[in-house]
């Protein structure tokens, strides 16, 4: 039991895939099995009252193996729930939860284990237990009717937590940026990228995160690119988001978002389900990645968004907020 405390898509070729891979390794300056965590048994429900801690309100839920997850709820009506990549926390859904909180929803947010202001973690830090938390944080807020939105890892959290949980408290999901179905070669996904791609991003981590994740912000927002206009507040925030958290949780994270195979859970989401990706995405290269998602899906749409980077929803909240919301209100 736990206690809450408060356009077409374009064809890649693997050529592309190895060079849009390339990118996240040069770009950004791109070694652990993660240990497999138990599965928790299923959370009992809780109460969701915030707690104090000097002049602030923080909530959190306490999960049944002692994590603190932090969340953030705000506002009244159908709940959106956003789960946010690697290595970020729920500040990077701020954007959206303003503009959904103005439009008349209930808006949520947490930090995965291991990042931002959740428990930082040594164990637990894969997939099947970020879907826990994640079932176990609706539980505790006894979410009805939710959309569920995660970007880039958190994709893979809401495919996961919908395979492994089910839909009953679920309308719709979205996934964007979204690591499913898998994002390292094997032979049975041929076009995904080379494994060294990510022992790369796992040294980065582990030898100077600090300047890593500062370097991984320019083909994150494809600020890399020839005539971009490049935010440096954006690139301090997404800094800001990764130093918060754990290194152990990050650099265990990279196993969990790239070799994780999320084609099981694909194919049993039952929702209509929303799947968005720039087609200029060089962390989650489009190839592998969107279009493969949404031939599994049941009930898949897919927006291509050309030219758009990996970061689309900090670049160009313009585009994405509106389509989210007309997704939210009248798609399938």
């Amino acid at each position: 039991m736990f206690s809450v405390d408060d356009p077409p898509v374009p064809e890649w070729t693997r050529r592309q895939l190895l060079l849009g891979g390339a990118a996240v390794a040069a770009g950004i300056g791109l070694p652990l099995a993660v240990r497999a965590a138990a599965t928790p048994p299923a959370p009992a429900p809780g109460d969701g009252n915030p707690i104090h801690e000097g002049n602030q309100t923080m909530s959190f839920i306490t999960t049944q193996d002692g994590t603190r997850i932090y969340y953030k709820d705000w506002g009244t009506g159908q709940p959106i729930v956003f789960s946010h990549g690697w290595p970020l926390s729920a500040d990077d859904w701020d954007t959206q939860m303003l503009y959904f909180l103005h439009k008349g929803f209930r808006v949520i947010a947490h930090d995965r284990r291991g990042h931002g202001r959740s428990s930082q973690t040594w164990t637990g830090n894969d997939m099947d237990t970020y879907a826990d938390d994640l079932a176990a944080l609706a539980q505790a807020l006894d979410l009805r009717d939710a959309v569920h939105i995660g970007h880039s890892t958190g994709g893979g959290e809401v495919a996961r937590y919908l395979g492994r949980h089910g839909s009953a408290r679920v309308a719709k999901a979205v996934l964007i940026g979204a690591v499913p179905p898998i994002m390292v070669k094997t032979p049975a996904n041929p076009g995904g990228l080379p494994i060294e791609v990510f022992d790369g991003i796992r040294a980065g981590v582990a030898n100077n995160r600090a300047e890593f994740f500062r370097e991984i912000t320019l083909p994150f927002y494809g600020y890399n690119r020839p005539g971009a206009k490049v935010s440096e507040g954006i690139r301090q925030h997404w800094w800001q988001q990764g130093m918060m958290g754990s290194i152990k949780a990050h650099y265990d994270c990279v196993k969990a978002f790239s070799e994780t195979d999320f084609t099981a859970d694909l194919k049993r989401i039952e929702v209509p389900t929303l799947v968005m990706h720039g087609d200029d995405d060089q962390i989650v290269p489009i190839g592998a990645s969107a279009p493969l998602s949404a031939k599994l899906l049941r009930k898949a749409t897919l927006k291509v968004y050309p030219g758009l980077p990996h970061g689309l929803c900090a670049t160009h909240p313009e585009i994405v907020n509106p389509d989210l919301l007309a997704f939210i209100r009248n798609g399938a």
